[in-house]
């Protein structure tokens, strides 16, 4: 296992569009376990996807299981995930580890349904709303070359600077 390094704003890599896993394999599983660890690393990360650690394939981690009382699925490792429906659109903060000086205000569809492969190259379909749904959203944005930045709802009243806890 290792932590893997994070790139972050600006770097032009994160504008790189994945490619789909071919195949799923030990190499594959021994990737996501180093992905895992690195997003279980970060203060309040609840999910990462390959192309923040620099490698270009469409692999994302979501686990929003430890936000109390809300509805989710657990640990998801999606593996070429695809959203094929969605429905209601909400505005909501989000941050991101490729992005660890800001968050923003983003609108992102509140119900979701997912097609995908798990770690064991094995067909998956779920329905996810919420917090969840927004996270996984967050993640296949970054399949695609995408931040959060580049959905803000306005750049001039929607980007905030990021509190720094001590």
């Amino acid at each position: 296992m290792a932590l893997l390094s994070i790139l972050t704003y600006p770097d032009e890599r994160l504008k790189q569009v994945s490619e789909d896993v071919e195949l799923v394999d030990d190499e594959l599983r021994a990737f996501i376990i180093d992905l895992e660890e690195t997003m279980r690393s970060g203060p309040g990360g609840v999910g990462i996807a390959a192309p923040q650690v620099g490698k270009f394939i469409r692999v994302a981690i979501v686990d929003v299981s430890a936000k109390p009382k809300i509805e989710q699925h657990g640990r998801l490792v999606l593996i070429n995930p695809e959203i094929t429906k969605w429905d209601g659109m909400k505005v909501g903060r989000e941050g991101c580890m490729s992005v660890p000086d800001f968050t923003g205000n983003v609108i992102r569809a509140e119900q979701i349904k997912l097609n995908y492969l798990d770690e064991q190259g094995e067909s998956q379909s779920l329905e996810s709303s919420g917090y969840e749904a927004r996270a996984i959203q967050h993640e296949l944005d970054h399949l695609d070359g995408m931040l959060f930045l580049d959905r803000l709802v306005s750049r001039r009243n929607d980007l905030f600077k990021r509190k720094v806890y001590k």
